[in-house]
């Protein structure tokens, strides 16, 4: 065997050992997004807004449809990320929020509370930067029983880990229908400002889309906060496409070597 290979071979071998090796399945969290397309949501949900005053679902919805998103105001990572992506594709649509549609915001933790939610609020209106979104972008806390059915109404499962405090759940948005009806289901972190102004429209007219498929970086989000890792199936991803990287690198250079010796030598 050419020497030269060797240390190629060596990384090789070592990022296959542990697709090879025995591996205890991580436990990962009921976490996901069933996509119940043409529910009705209950408009009769009574949650808090972001002065503490009590408000019912359906007081945003009647005349415009809305995007309903489903975070927790103190997540250290993702609900951060699909709020900010969320914001910055908003910016770019020839709609208006308060104007054409409404965002309803709300706070899957129970222990929230409504200053909270008026700190977030501040800051994706500032971020947003146009007038008028203060009336059409509402945060709001509420308590269990009212998360739970919202969340059960649009198919959102999340866990909570006790040890870490924190929550294991999935990226997703939805549109609605002024009614309140769930017309499409956006996933991942990043939402096409053309694909929100389509949904928006349609969702409007009161039609209803149909099932997406779930694209795979929305996994790599399933982070399992028992294990302070991720799930055992996106690690098995990873270093599959490690090793894959590390196969291509091997035969290009394997070609390499061929060409070279087969070149006359002057």
């Amino acid at each position: 065997m050419n020497r030269n290979l060797l240390p190629t071979l060596m990384i090789l071998i070592a990022v296959a050992a542990p697709l090879s090796a025995g591996d205890e399945a991580q436990p990962i969290p009921d976490v996901g997004v069933d996509q119940r397309l043409d529910q009705q949501i209950p408009l009769d949900l009574v949650f808090r807004d972001e002065e503490g005053k009590s408000v019912a679902l359906g007081d945003y919805f009647g005349a415009k449809p809305v995007i309903l998103t489903l975070v927790y105001y103190r997540c250290p990572r993702l609900c951060s990320v699909v709020l900010n992506h969320l914001t910055e594709s908003l910016r770019k649509i020839d709609y208006r929020i308060g104007t054409e549609f409404q965002v309803v915001t709300v706070s899957f933790d129970p222990r929230e509370t409504p200053e909270l939610a008026a700190a977030k609020k501040a800051a994706y209106l500032e971020s947003y930067g146009h007038g008028g979104a203060e009336r059409g972008w509402h945060f709001l806390t509420g308590d269990e029983s009212a998360i739970k059915r919202l969340a059960d109404a649009v198919g959102f499962r999340f866990a909570y880990d006790r040890e870490r405090d924190q929550f294991a759940h999935v990226s997703a948005i939805m549109i609605l229908t002024p009614q309140g009806k769930i017309a499409r289901y956006h996933f991942g972190v990043e939402y096409p400002p053309r694909d929100l102004q389509y949904s928006l429209e349609d969702a409007s007219a009161g039609n209803i889309g149909s099932p997406v498929a779930r694209p795979l970086r929305m996994l790599c989000f399933n982070y399992d906060p028992s294990t302070g890792r991720y799930s055992f199936a996106i690690m098995r991803i990873l270093q599959l496409a490690g090793l894959l990287t590390v196969v291509g690198m091997v035969a290009a250079f394997w070609r390499l070597r061929r060409r070279e010796q087969s070149e006359p030598r002057p």
